[in-house]
C-alpha cells in the first residue's frame, strides 16, 4: 500500500491517475508521520487523559480511521452511515464523552490495524475514479459547495490537526 521509500516524494503511484496519486502521497506523508509520533506507546499511555475532557490519543488515532471510513462512504457511496456503522464509528467521529467511555484499552497494534483496514480501502475505491471524479461538486459544509478533492484534503489536514494533539498529550504523560 504505502511506499515507504519514496514518503517524501508527492509523484505518481501506479495503478491511480495522477492528480489522486498525488492525494494518496500526501495521505502517507501524513500517516507516516502520525505513526512515527506513536511508536512504541502502551496500552496505558494510548489511553492517557490530560483531563476529564480530553481526547486519548488512542481515540484520536481511531478518530482518523473513522472520518476517513465516514468520507468513503459520503463520497463514494453517496449515502450517510448506517445504524450499525455509527454503532462502530460514531464514538471515534465524534470523540468527546463518547470516545472517553468507549476507546480505551486496546494495545497500539488495535489501532493501527484499524489505519491500514480502512486505508487499503481508500486505496481500493480511488482505483475505480480518475482525476475528473476530485473536481465534482457537491454541498459540502453549511450548504457551501465543496469538491471530492477538498473532502478528501480535509481528510489528511484533520489528521494533521490532531497529530498536534497527539504530540502534546504524549508529552505530558508522566513517566
Amino acid at each position: 500500500m504505502q511506499n515507504m521509500d519514496n514518503i517524501y516524494l508527492i509523484t505518481d503511484i501506479p495503478g491511480y491517475t495522477p492528480q489522486i496519486s498525488r492525494l494518496l502521497s500526501m495521505m502517507n506523508y501524513a500517516r507516516h508521520t502520525t505513526i512515527e509520533a506513536v511508536k512504541g506507546m502502551t496500552q496505558e499511555q494510548l489511553d492517557y487523559l490530560l483531563d476529564p475532557q480530553s481526547n486519548s490519543i488512542g481515540a484520536l488515532l481511531l478518530h482518523f480511521a473513522s472520518v476517513e471510513y465516514a468520507y468513503q462512504v459520503s463520497t463514494f457511496e453517496k449515502r450517510e452511515l448506517t445504524e450499525e456503522e455509527e454503532t462502530i464509528w460514531l464514538p471515534a467521529l465524534d470523540l468527546g464523552g463518547a470516545g472517553r467511555e468507549h476507546i480505551k484499552g486496546h494495545e497500539l497494534g488495535y489501532y493501527l490495524g484499524k489505519l491500514e483496514e480502512v486505508r487499503g480501502r481508500t486505496y481500493d475505491l480511488f482505483r475505480t475514479v480518475d482525476d475528473s471524479w476530485l473536481n465534482e461538486q457537491e454541498e459540502f459544509w453549511y450548504g457551501k459547495q465543496g469538491n471530492h478533492y477538498f473532502q478528501w484534503f480535509h481528510v489528511f489536514e484533520d489528521e494533521i490537526n490532531h497529530r498536534g494533539q497527539i504530540r502534546l498529550v504524549r508529552k505530558r504523560i508522566p513517566q
